[in-house]
């Protein structure tokens, strides 16, 4: 097993029967169907270990996409995020992986159901988010993505016992925020941009819980 910098233990602080669950999640497509079978946080009232998110079977954006990155990284990826900024919109976070051919991949749960699983088919990380582009919308119709983080390494938060914490995970969002993000369209790309149709949008919204819920 491929292990990030500065982990000497295999099993990353967690027990026997959550290594062999995560094991199991593989090819990637396999964890984000565990994602979808979890009940959605529409409140975002917690950002849960992944220890936590096995356990209560509830999660949102942020902890959804930490317990993808640690499926990914017992099964030898390291545990990245990618985190997307949107305008008049709630941002999105996504656990990321590179397929058999070294490109790029998504895994994330979401309350609109075109945020979620991305084949790993992208040679960059901004091919990877301008996939999201068309399916990201707000409530108003319209399309709110601007901008991609570059790729946040989980291992810098080892000392938290991220992976297996019983407290909320505030910080790693926190840090998300201020990390250094890329511009997805230019000036003259944005204000053209269509709104999006209404079967796009009812499309989007299938599944999605709670009245005012959110992606987070």
């Amino acid at each position: 097993m491929r292990l990030s910098p500065g982990v000497t233990s295999p099993d990353f602080g967690l027990r026997p029967s959550e290594l062999r669950r995560l094991r199991a999640l593989d090819p990637p497509w396999r964890i984000q169907k565990l994602l979808d079978d979890l009940d959605y946080d529409v409140a975002g009232a917690h950002c849960r270990s992944p220890r936590r998110a096995l356990r209560e079977r509830r999660v949102q954006c942020m902890d959804g996409a930490l317990l993808a990155a640690a499926a990914l990284r017992v099964q030898g990826h390291p545990p990245l995020l990618l985190d997307l900024e949107a305008e008049h919109d709630d941002d999105h976070v996504l656990a990321i992986f590179r397929g058999p051919t070294g490109r790029w991949g998504a895994l994330g749960r979401s309350n609109y159901s075109g945020l979620r699983y991305r084949e790993p088919v992208h040679d960059t990380l901004r091919s990877l988010a301008l996939s999201y582009l068309e399916v990201y919308f707000n409530l108003r119709g319209e399309k709110s993505l601007r901008r991609y983080s570059v790729a946040v390494d989980l291992a810098r938060f080892d000392p938290r016992n991220w992976m297996t914490a019983e407290d909320d995970l505030w910080d790693i969002p926190e840090h998300l925020c201020h990390v250094r993000h890329h511009r997805l369209l230019a000036p003259v790309e944005e204000r053209a941009l269509a709104r999006v149709d209404r079967r796009t949008f009812a499309a989007g919204l299938v599944g999605r819980q709670g009245e005012f819920g959110g992606r987070r």
